[in-house]
């Protein structure tokens, strides 16, 4: 089953097209399921990667019959990563293409901004790609995460970078929710070691100017700098670090874990670490990457990066919440059957809900980019 991409436009129905339709068939007669992401904009190479992933196993469950003999749907949307054209695409996912659930959005804002949407339709979001504490705690009803918080990421790593003897550590932030929740991570991690950061400055997440900030991070003498921000904005940063003449070590957070990433840095990829919430893709020992390596290989894959274990770890999640809830399941019907899991074995990781937690996995690892431009943990 191919996914669809829809123009971030109301669909109009008329009313015998939509009398017709309720006639003819149950709302949910298929497993549509509703993708509103950036496929475009500072963070597309990364939710190409992560539907890639998703991608790869629907299409392994569909040609197996399906979910209780349902094929899975997904319906990707382009918001530009904008939250305000989040809540327009999601409405229009709900209302009109009648999705049992959303799915694999990208960016902390775009995820809150989503929370009252999801009240007012009771409608479950699975696998949000982002670590944002705020869907984590308070409990959300209706949000399902799938991988560990940004802030478990952030202070791991400057831990990592305490215990190599680092202690002059700059931290950048984009100036949103994402980058306050990452940086307060950042901040648990500096009280932990005992440490302060030789600075935190923010900077726009549209189309910043790192030339500033740059150059404040070379006078400095900063022996590393932690980035949170986009992929895009990320290895602008970088590049505009290295310009400034500073050979900090840079470090950033799983939401650039992809090869898309990699590209972006170009020549300055080599050597900077990046936080990752799955195991090494190419370890074979845990069965939940061995499945997704030996499909990919299948579909003519070179195979799979650290993005694409997102999105495939997300499907198989949500995948699971289906065959639960039944051969005719509603939204709710799904949320109440995501909720019910206990100790599902993904492959090596294993998974649970409650009514009292809704974070899923709690996987954390660092990565370093080598010089063939792979992620080595």
């Amino acid at each position: 089953m191919h996914k669809r991409f829809l123009r971030p436009t109301p669909v109009v129905a008329t009313l015998g097209m939509a009398l017709l339709f309720s006639l003819s068939a149950p709302a949910w007669a298929q497993l549509r399921i509703g993708q509103p992401s950036g496929f475009t904009g500072s963070v597309a190479a990364g939710v190409k990667e992560n539907t890639e992933g998703a991608q790869l196993y629907f299409d392994a469950i569909n040609a197996r019959g399906g979910v209780n003999g349902q094929k899975v749907e997904l319906i990707s949307v382009d918001d530009k990563f904008d939250p305000k054209v989040t809540v327009e695409v999601s409405r229009n996912l709900i209302v009109d293409q009648r999705v049992l659930a959303l799915f694999l959005n990208r960016g902390t804002p775009h995820s809150q901004a989503l929370l009252p949407l999801l009240a007012e339709y009771k409608v479950p979001l699975v696998g949000p790609s982002t670590g944002a504490m705020a869907l984590h705690d308070p409990v959300n009803p209706w949000v399902f995460n799938v991988r560990a918080t940004y802030q478990r990421e952030a202070a791991k790593a400057i831990e990592h970078l305490a215990t190599t003897g680092i202690t002059r550590i700059a931290v950048l932030q984009t100036d949103d929710s994402f980058g306050a929740d990452s940086a307060e991570g950042a901040l648990k991690g500096f009280e932990a070691v005992g440490q302060k950061p030789l600075f935190l400055e923010k900077f726009p997440r549209d189309k910043p100017d790192f030339s500033e900030l740059a150059k404040k991070v070379a006078q400095s003498d900063a022996q590393a700098v932690m980035v949170i921000g986009s992929a895009g904005n990320t290895a602008n940063a970088v590049k505009s670090i290295r310009a400034a003449g500073s050979r900090a070590q840079a470090v950033t957070l799983s939401n650039n874990a992809s090869e898309g990433f990699i590209k972006l840095l170009g020549e300055h990829a080599r050597g900077v670490i990046v936080t990752q919430v799955f195991p090494n893709e190419r370890s074979v020992s845990y069965a939940l990457i061995k499945e997704a390596q030996e499909l990919a290989k299948a579909a003519g894959m070179e195979g799979v990066s650290p993005a694409m274990m997102e999105g495939y770890a997300a499907a198989k999640v949500l995948v699971e919440g289906l065959r639960r809830a039944g051969s005719n399941p509603t939204p709710v019907a799904l949320r109440n059957a995501l909720e019910g899991i206990k100790d599902f074995d993904m492959g090596g990781l294993k998974l649970s809900y409650s009514p009292t937690n809704h974070t899923g996995l709690d996987f954390s690892d660092l990565s370093i980019i080598d010089a063939n431009g792979r992620f080595r943990r």
